[in-house]
């Protein structure tokens, strides 16, 4: 069979690793509007919901019930249910409708009701909607923190990092199920070691999540999976009463929840009832509402990589994402497990909430290599963050997560092992020794740790679990120690469990441990000039990324390193000899700058070109113009001043041209303005070219390597050395011959 050698070229590309299916919306495979999703109805008797999305009171499933008895705002359902779809579509992209307003009203609409607002919006009007309907004003990130070793002082380390990068919460997980108390333990002194505040959970069974929060070792949650159909829920889940109780039991111990859903979940278990993905997760996000939850983790989650393999399946991921807002929940929007192998892919979905912000822009941001992460690998790594800060900065978008040096970051991760080496003797666990905290200050994955004893780990683990000890013994052992901020801080985060100012929706805690959420930080979006904008210290941080560097670091002044001396000899004059070429040189030619873009010094690249004007038997004259640093009129004045009428322009960051004189000053014989793309033997090659011209012998081909990188890479080089170029003009200066001397 005959192949396009370019199609065959992309199919190989990861893109195409990524699995794609066409819609079957028999078989659930359809993202958004499938044929088998209902009409929005809703009817009302005497204030009871007795029909809804076309099924009547006596037919509703355990859902149908719990959303119409605990999610429904009926004082609101009539005007929200007469309202046209395509109208609240336009309210929600509308900056003059404010947040508020569309909250109360979405409040009466049923599922199928908020699937059909969302089929009018494509993905751009999403995210505008989005930017207004998040409930928190200022958005903000969350971060994953695992090891495959399950070692607790590397834990305690890269928490410390991701806390003091800005993460306003940290998640973690077990490999061994029964370390669950020692990971939770690490994520805690390691999160209040990087800065107050930040909140902490362990994604572990739920009985064992709750445990874990009453010893003060965890303060949120986000482990009660919540499902579309009832064969879902009976699949081995609860009751949506059962999870409400469950809500309410980690609320009641000062324990922020949220609700964990996804479009595709169903689908996976084959339980979707041909509906859309999308119409069973705004059941699941109503089940969130109704049931009391602060918030839900929701975006596909596990499910991306099914949801994505459909037609529009990202834009479901974000209509979803948007339907949790409208009604009113937190929403930590996903984008954490691995959705594609394409990174344009990937960054593509991020970006929709990336762009106008979600109040965790990640469910997880993998502060791990892969390798540790035991969520099941992350979108994005700690390979990617300096990706994400670079493109926060050319955005001026805060996604929640702010650069910080080396420097910084070795110390946190030290201090954070010594930490929890003194708690793990305090307490009477197995020993944490000086090795294994500088081994965690400096480790990229869990195979540069020592190996410690698991199976003592596990044991110490399940006593810790079982035995009297608390968070409070944890302050007070981090307290004795010396490490009094840490030990303040970690009872600061028993004492915000007891205020409970952080159950309020959408809720984190800065520094000073005070809630920002829904109520005190609340989303004043209405268009330009309105809501969160990155200002102040928060874009100071941002922009501030530590590869960033003054145009004096990039460019230095000449160092007297030019490899050369050039030595005035007077007032350059037209010559006489009809052989010679003169080399018009920059004004800042070994003089205010040394080497070319190529990275030749400027010895190393005069010479050159005067050792190829040799090869060919005749003379060369080097001369400085000092009247302008443009390299066509360099060359011009060459050409104008050489015996022969050839001559050659040098630009001090390599730029060169051959021209005659009598042609104009932008017309030429030769140019090279690649410079980055020449060698010395490029410049030898051009100075026999420059010789062959005035000989009236054809030039040879210049060797002119290809890298289509090497704009990208120095453009801010050339244009900080050309202004140094333009900085050494005199334009009353007449050109100058030179002597060329080795260098000192």
């Amino acid at each position: 069979m005959e192949r396009s050698k370019r199609f065959e070229v992309r199919s190989r590309r990861p893109v195409n690793l990524d699995t794609f299916v066409a819609e079957d919306p028999d078989l659930g495979l359809v993202a958004m509007d499938s044929p088998n999703d209902p009409v929005p109805s809703l009817t009302l008797v005497r204030g009871r919901i007795v029909e809804m999305d076309g099924c009547d009171e006596a037919d509703f499933d355990t859902i149908d019930r719990y959303i119409a008895t605990h999610a429904i705002d009926r004082a609101m359902a009539e005007e929200a249910m007469a309202t046209p779809s395509l109208d609240l579509a336009r309210r929600l992209v509308d900056i003059t409708t404010p947040r508020i307003e569309l909250v109360r009203l979405l409040s009466g609409c049923t599922p199928a009701k908020l699937c059909q607002i969302m089929s009018h919006l494509n993905v751009v009007e999403m995210m505008m909607a989005m930017q207004k309907m998040r409930a928190r004003r200022t958005p903000g990130n969350q971060a994953h923190v695992t090891n495959w070793r399950e070692n607790p002082v590397l834990m305690a380390a890269d928490a410390a990092e991701a806390a003091l990068r800005g993460f306003d919460e940290l998640e973690t997980t077990c490999r061994v199920a029964r370390m669950a108390p020692f990971n939770a333990l690490a994520l805690l002194i390691g999160s209040q070691t990087g800065r107050g505040g930040v909140l902490t959970q362990c994604a572990v069974e739920e009985a064992l999540n709750l445990r874990l929060g009453l010893k003060g070792l965890t303060t949120y949650a986000e482990t009660l999976s919540v499902y579309g159909t009832d064969d879902s829920l009976r699949d081995g889940d609860d009751t949506p009463w059962s999870k409400g109780l469950l809500a309410s039991a980690y609320a009641s111990r000062g324990i922020k929840i949220r609700f964990t859903s996804g479009t595709g979940s169903e689908t996976l278990m084959g339980y979707e009832e041909g509906k859309s993905m999308l119409y069973l997760e705004a059941r699941c996000l109503m089940l969130a509402k109704g049931a009391g939850a602060q918030g839900v983790q929701n975006g596909a989650i596990s499910c991306v990589a099914l949801t994505g393999a459909l037609p529009q399946g990202v834009r479901a991921i974000l209509a979803e994402n948007l339907i949790a807002a409208a009604l009113g929940l937190e929403v930590a929007s996903g984008n954490d497990a691995m959705s594609s192998h394409s990174d344009m892919r990937k960054t593509a979905k991020l970006m929709l909430q990336f762009l106008p912000g979600t109040d965790f822009v990640t469910s997880g941001y993998s502060s791990m290599p892969r390798r540790d992460n035991m969520f099941g690998g992350g979108n994005f790594d700690a390979e990617d963050l300096d990706d994400w800060m670079a493109i926060q900065r050319d955005m001026r978008v805060n996604a929640g997560i702010f650069p910080i040096t080396e420097d910084q970051a070795i110390a946190v991760r030290r201090l954070a092992g010594k930490a929890m080496q003194a708690v793990f003797a305090a307490l009477g666990f197995p020993a944490i020794g000086d090795g294994e905290i500088e081994a965690a200050a400096l480790a990229y994955h869990s195979d540069d740790m020592p190996e410690r004893d698991l199976v003592a780990d596990i044991a110490a683990a399940q006593a810790f679990l079982d035995g009297p000890l608390t968070a409070l013994d944890v302050a007070n052992a981090l307290d004795a120690a010396g490490f009094v901020d840490i030990a303040a801080n970690v009872l600061a985060m028993q004492r915000v469990r007891v205020v409970g100012d952080y159950l309020q929706p959408a809720a984190v805690l800065d520094a000073d441990f005070v809630a920002k959420s829904a109520f005190s930080d609340w989303n004043d979006y209405l268009g330009p000039g309105t809501g969160y904008r990155v200002e102040g210290e928060a874009w100071a941080r941002l922009s501030a990324i530590p590869q960033q560097r003054t145009a004096a670091a990039m460019v230095p002044l000449t160092s007297g390193n030019a490899g050369v001396r050039l030595v005035p000899r007077g007032t350059a004059t037209e010559g006489n000899d009809p052989t010679e070429v003169v080399l018009g040189l920059g004004p800042a030619f070994a003089d205010g700058l040394d080497r070319t873009l190529c990275g030749l010094t400027h010895g190393e690249a005069l010479a050159a070109i005067g050792e190829g004007v040799a090869a060919q038997g005749l003379p060369l004259r080097v001369v400085r113009i000092h009247d302008t640093a443009d390299c066509g009129l360099i060359g011009w004045q060459a050409a104008r001043l050489a015996g022969s009428g050839i001559g050659i322009g040098l630009q001090s960051k390599g730029t060169t041209v051959i021209t005659r004189k009598g042609l104009a000053p932008l017309n030429n014989l030769e140019l090279f303005s690649q410079a980055p793309l020449l060698s010395r033997e490029a410049y030898v090659q051009i100075g026999a070219n420059a010789a062959s011209h005035a000989l009236g012998r054809p030039p040879m081909p210049v060797p002119v390597r290809v890298d289509n990188m090497s704009r990208l890479r120095l453009i801010v080089h050339a244009m900080l050395m050309h202004k140094r170029e333009i900085a050494a003009v005199d334009a009353s200066a007449a050109a100058e011959d030179l002597e060329v001397l080795p260098h000192a």
